[in-house]
């Protein structure tokens, strides 16, 4: 019976985990702005300034910056990343639509004609997870 309780109990905890994303962001030229970070749980949101699931900012330091996103449930998710130089809350880009500011992705690249997909760049979250992200 008393198993039965303590399984009961820890049920929803372990249904309803909540992790945190540990963000180490390398190749930050200077100390302007901040470094702000968006995660997206699914492909049709991803990269849409206005369907961020969750976003983190801090203040840039040059070299390596770490932030955290916390609170996350277990999925699916991708996270794009910029240098928020002038500190405008926006990702600048020039009248081509490229981008102006340093910018990396959870795990894909910037191609040629334009950035990753969600399927390139997700990652499956099930605990606390660190990940490096180089800013280019």
């Amino acid at each position: 019976m008393k198993k039965f309780l303590l399984l009961i109990l820890l049920l929803p905890m372990t249904i309803f985990a909540q992790h945190k994303v540990t963000l180490h962001i390398t190749n930050v030229k200077n100390t302007n702005g901040e470094i702000r970070a968006a995660l997206y749980n699914t492909t049709e949101d991803f990269l849409k300034f206005d369907k961020v699931f969750k976003a983190a900012a801090v203040k840039a330091i040059k070299g390596k910056t770490t932030l955290m996103i916390e609170d996350i449930p277990s999925g699916t998710y991708a996270i794009a990343v910029f240098h928020d130089e002038n500190s405008n809350k926006k990702l600048d880009t020039n009248f081509m639509g490229i981008p102006k500011e340093p910018l990396g992705f959870s795990i894909g690249k910037m191609k040629t004609f334009g950035p990753p997909s969600f399927k390139e760049c997700s990652f499956e979250l099930d605990s606390n997870k660190e990940i490096t992200i180089e800013i280019k």
